[in-house]
């Protein structure tokens, strides 16, 4: 389930850098609602959702869409 990964690292990272859900939907210009479904996994990001993301929180886009892998 890789919707799932996306929504934890969404998460997280919306958390690190200080979002509120209501906060970051209003910056990407979507609903609480749909980015709650990201969040948990129910919906797939479109690409360009993404890449938005990415950008508001300032990481590559290879940071949200890649296996974390602690050491």
């Amino acid at each position: 389930m890789e919707e799932e990964k996306w929504g934890r690292r969404i998460r997280a990272f919306r958390k690190l850098k200080g979002f509120t859900q209501e906060g970051l939907a209003r910056e990407l210009g979507i609903s609480v609602s749909v980015l709650g479904e990201i969040e948990r996994g129910n919906r797939k990001p479109k690409e360009e959702l993404m890449s938005k993301i990415a950008a508001i929180f300032q990481i590559p886009i290879d940071e949200l869409t890649q296996e974390y892998v602690r050491k």
